[in-house]
């Protein structure tokens, strides 16, 4: 039975298709179209879909979109009615955009596939709830997620057990974590939908000193973690904005200009909205295990992608054991969507393998043979040097270690927002000057961005106080005391962004400013090629940590293909470039003659 799940319309379309129950193809519509967070329908996606498993449309037997538009359009509706008429603006500006394509999926479905088969419309919130549970490792397992909105839902939990998923309670409409967690990106000037890992990058560089306040004014926040948001210093019920002037007045200015300097307020308030969104994970967490009962949790939802909360859920929460959806935004509900069309709407039974998840460690898009590579590089008459597995390894730990920047192409692409070892941009994690290089330099993004380390599994609790895998980059976790170094006196006196160039550990450069770590940990049996690769630079140098960070610059998605690889390789200032067996060395290159740098404010 081959099952295809959609999701599209509002950030991040995907397509993915379900075989007899097994993950066999996934991949965000933006890596094909090369427009970040591409929300357009899903259509070279789900064609990439059919033709990795030599299919057409007429072999499916189901197609799931992610979430009922009706109930959605409703939801614009009766928002508008309960607002009007302020939100008149923003009801004009949506209703044409509704009545040309959002309300008309079925029909869009029909006509891009050719298909006459049966579609199926699960609410958004179960969809995520669907990716969370069903390819987990647990035969049964508590379920949390947590996004902007969906129809009508924002936050909720549940139970799933064998191949039954039961949602016991939610948080609706406008009160919504995630949407009150854009706000403060909108208002520190940066892109909603794209810039909420800038807000929890930055939070670490200032105080919480604007914690009470938003907890008086703005977010009234039980016990058991539900909420309620007061609507009056917020626009993104009625306007085309999501603060308004009470807000600005409320913390003392208008929004920051984007690309504008970063003050201390601007970083207090970072730490400050973190904080509350931490404080209600964690009471939400106490809240569903109470409900629930069970030693699991299963997450998904934009929220859950908070890698900061997601790791004191695990270390200060009620549960033994913590599964994060890896694309757990809209994309990861394309997974879900299928999944759900095998479990729930076929009632197919389902069966936890060794305590592994069926994610297949997220690598689920195209990959590319020598031969097309190799026809690639010809196109662009690149010289490159071939080389066997073993020597390739070596070569790239040796180059690695003497401070080159290599990007690293192989394999299968990642599904979700993260690379994980196939579509990476790799360097040595002890040099302090590798963040600022890495991030000005070669992804012309923010100094103060982090960056994850990649570390095989098997070595992760030398340098980190972590007794969990996480191989989707979605938990953080503290450097072990002994790998830090002590601060001078001078240096412990720094504040802001002065601290960035502090080296606090044997290896700084994915050492957050608060000794915490956004953590992979790197399987033999998921991806063995870099696991293999951080083997060798362990032999080469002692230390079994790299950077890893996605193989794209700012402005962009990350790399798909050969071609999107060499082009960002040359318009950028890496070293070398790994692509399957071939190694290429920048100062051989033909010059370049395409463009440099980002592609546009992200």
């Amino acid at each position: 039975m081959n099952i295809l799940g959609l999701s599209a319309y509002y950030h991040d379309s995907a397509a993915c298709l379900v075989r007899d129950g097994k993950i066999v193809a996934a991949a965000q519509e933006e890596r094909f179209s090369r427009k970040k967070h591409d929300a357009g329908f899903p259509l070279q996606s789900l064609t990439w879909c059919l033709e990795q498993a030599c299919l057409s449309s007429d072999d499916l037997d189901a197609v799931v979109f992610y979430e009922k538009p009706f109930l959605r359009f409703e939801r614009l509706l009766e928002t508008y009615l309960a607002f009007a008429p302020r939100g008149l603006k923003q009801f004009l500006t949506a209703l044409p955009v509704w009545m040309k394509e959002k309300i008309w999926i079925k029909e869009a479905i029909r006509k891009h596939l050719d298909y006459q088969g049966p579609i199926y419309f699960p609410e958004h919130h179960q969809s995520h709830a669907a990716s969370a549970f069903f390819p987990s490792p647990f035969e049964e397992s508590a379920v949390l997620t947590l996004d902007g909105v969906g129809e009508w839902s924002t936050v909720s939990f549940g139970r799933g057990c064998g191949n039954r998923l039961d949602l016991l309670g939610e948080i609706r409409f406008p009160h919504s974590l995630g949407l009150l967690y854009s706000a403060f990106t909108y208002y520190l000037g940066f892109k909603v939908n794209s810039g909420e890992y800038k807000v929890m990058g930055l939070a670490p560089y200032g105080e919480p000193r604007y914690v009470q306040r938003i907890r008086d004014e703005i977010i009234d926040l039980k016990e058991d973690g539900s909420f309620r948001l007061n609507m009056d210093y917020f626009n993104f019920a009625t306007g085309l904005t999501m603060t308004n002037e009470r807000f600005h007045k409320l913390f003392e200015g208008p929004p920051r200009k984007p690309e504008s300097e970063l003050t201390m307020r601007d970083m207090d308030l970072a730490r400050s909205i973190q904080v509350v969104t931490e404080e209600a994970v964690l009471r939400m967490g106490h809240h569903v295990h109470q409900e629930t009962g069970s030693p699991h949790l299963c997450m998904a939802g934009g929220v859950a992608l908070n890698c900061v909360a997601n790791g004191r859920l695990l270390r200060e929460g009620p549960f033994e054991k913590i599964w994060v959806q890896p694309a757990s935004g809209d994309a990861g509900a394309a997974v879900g969507a299928a999944l759900f069309g095998w479990y729930v709407a076929h009632d197919k039974e389902r069966k936890v393998q060794g305590g592994l998840d069926s994610m297949a460690g997220s690598y689920l898009g195209p990959d590319y043979s020598e031969e097309a590579i190799g026809t690639i590089l010809d196109k662009y008459q690149a010289p490159r040097q071939r080389l066997e597995e073993a020597s390739l390894l070596k070569r790239t730990a040796e180059l690695l270690a003497s401070g080159q920047v290599v990007g690293w192409f192989q394999g299968r692409m990642e599904f979700g927002p993260r690379a994980l070892g196939n579509r990476s941009i790799l360097a040595d994690a002890r040099s302090p000057e590798m963040q600022t290089r890495v991030n000005l330099k070669i992804k012309f993004r923010e100094g103060f961005r982090p960056f994850a380390p990649a570390i095989r599994e098997e070595r992760v609790r030398d340098y980190f106080d972590h007794d969990a895998e996480s191989p989707y980059m979605l938990l953080t976790a503290q450097v072990k005391a002994e790998k830090l170094r002590r601060l001078t006196e001078e240096e412990s006196q720094l504040s802001g962004l002065a601290r960035l160039r502090v080296a606090r550990s044997e290896i700084p450069a994915v050492t957050h400013v608060d000794n915490s770590a956004r953590l992979q940990t790197v399987s033999a049996v998921m991806n063995p090629l870099f696991h293999n690769l951080l083997l060798e630079f362990e032999r080469l140098t002692g230390c079994p940590v790299l950077i890893n960070t996605s193989f794209n610059v700012r402005g962009e998605p990350i790399v798909c293909t050969p071609e999107d690889a060499y082009r960002c390789f040359m318009g950028t200032g890496m070293d070398y470039l790994v692509v399957g067996p071939f190694l290429l060395d920048k100062r051989l290159q033909p010059e370049w003659q395409g463009p440099s740098g980002a592609k546009e404010l992200d």
